[in-house]
């Protein structure tokens, strides 16, 4: 293979190679968590959750895809074996229980969390430490999706009834002009 001139020295590529086969890994290891709580999810909450859950899992998809692929743009290998995943990857399984819906989603939440840490702290060397402003944007817009699904997850647990007036209960209401 040709060698790469890109503005890189050879130890940048592999170290945002290293960073990105770390967050390829995490991705995938919340892929397929999302897919199993997906397909267990039970209760009241079933269709709220499945139908989010799908949504999220298409998305994860695709950022997967692209993260392999900026992972070759930059003249690297993807790992792309379960045993790569757990090897690289930070996030926990939980293979031997099946939670409740709300335990599904707050452990979702962390895992989100776990991940949007790591590449707040990766989008920094890819800055400073490695010079890569293109990973580092990338990496940026990956956050701000798992930033999104993070809240949407966090709002299912968080969630509270309103009354009809569209206040919270027991909150205070504003006093009505009259004209």
């Amino acid at each position: 293979m040709p060698k790469l001139n890109i503005g890189l020295t050879e130890e940048q590529r592999h170290g945002v190679i290293e960073l990105l086969n770390r967050d390829l890994a995490n991705q995938y290891l919340l892929i397929i968590k999302t897919k199993k709580y997906h397909w267990d999810v039970i209760g009241p909450q079933f269709r709220t959750l499945h139908t989010l859950w799908e949504e999220h899992y298409e998305a994860l998809t695709l950022n997967i895809d692209a993260t392999a692929e900026r992972v070759r743009a930059l003249g690297g290998y993807p790992i792309g074996t379960a045993a790569g995943f757990i090897q690289y990857g930070t996030i926990s399984e939980h293979a031997s229980d099946l939670p409740n819906a709300n335990e599904m989603v707050s452990r979702l939440v962390q895992d989100h969390e776990l991940v949007i840490r790591d590449l707040r702290e990766d989008i920094d060397k890819c800055g400073d430490q490695f010079h890569d402003e293109g990973t580092a944007d990338f990496l940026t817009g990956l956050m701000e999706q798992h930033e999104e699904m993070a809240w949407m997850l966090r709002s299912f647990l968080e969630g509270e009834e309103l009354e009809s007036s569209g206040d919270r209960p027991g909150a205070e209401t504003k006093p009505t002009v009259n004209a």
